[in-house]
């Protein structure tokens, strides 16, 4: 008579177990699916990685130090564009807002949808890095052929001044690299004649 309670009482362990377990695997897979975008989100407001800012309008402060903001370009191999910036440089202000461009080509016989990644050097830069707008925040489109200019507005953090690890830089690098972009929204597509129903940014 003796056993019974005690086998119930194994039972009800090993289904908290299990239930525990379950728990755990879910959590593991929730922790998984959410890796990437905390990863993004911790990148975006810490600057890591050389991550830029993102703002909603220029800086209201400038100061008298001068910075260099050099641009680079490049293009994953699976893309058929010619990718590269209109200048070479820009000289302004700690604060001031600057507005540059980069000149993209699509060089092949099929329209193509592109996403660019980016980042600054050095590093931690990033965190002072701000773009009020930018054609990276949006996929761009081009038909084959097309060739369009697209901006980036951006200004430097006079926070930057405070940050002794930065005091002598005068130089900052924004690097973008395009990728080819699958998207299902033939919307998004431009036709043969360049017209296309999406605005690049």
């Amino acid at each position: 008579m003796t056993k019974q309670p005690r086998t119930r009482n194994r039972i009800s362990r090993n289904s908290l177990v299990a239930g525990l377990c379950a728990v755990f695997v879910v959590g593991m897979i929730g922790m998984a699916y959410a890796a990437v975008p905390l990863y993004r989100l911790f990148c975006q407001v810490t600057g890591y990685g050389g991550t830029t800012q993102v703002a909603s309008e220029g800086s209201t402060t400038v100061i008298d130090r001068r910075i260099t903001v050099r641009f680079d370009a490049n293009v994953s191999r699976e893309m058929g564009w010619s990718f590269k910036p209109a200048q070479r440089l820009v000289e302004l202000n700690v604060g001031e807002t600057a507005l540059a461009f980069y000149r993209a080509e699509n060089k092949s016989s099929v329209a193509t949808v592109g996403t660019a990644t980016f980042n600054v050097t050095p590093l931690a830069a990033g965190a002072y890095f701000n773009k009020i707008d930018c054609f990276c925040f949006t996929e761009q489109a081009l038909a084959p052929g097309q060739v369009t200019d697209m901006p980036v507005s951006f200004f430097v953090d006079p926070s930057i001044a405070e940050d002794p690890d930065l005091a002598k830089v005068n130089t900052i690098t924004l690097s973008y690299t395009f990728f080819p972009t699958d998207s299902d929204d033939e919307s998004d597509r431009p036709d043969a004649t360049g017209n296309e129903t999406q605005v690049m940014n």
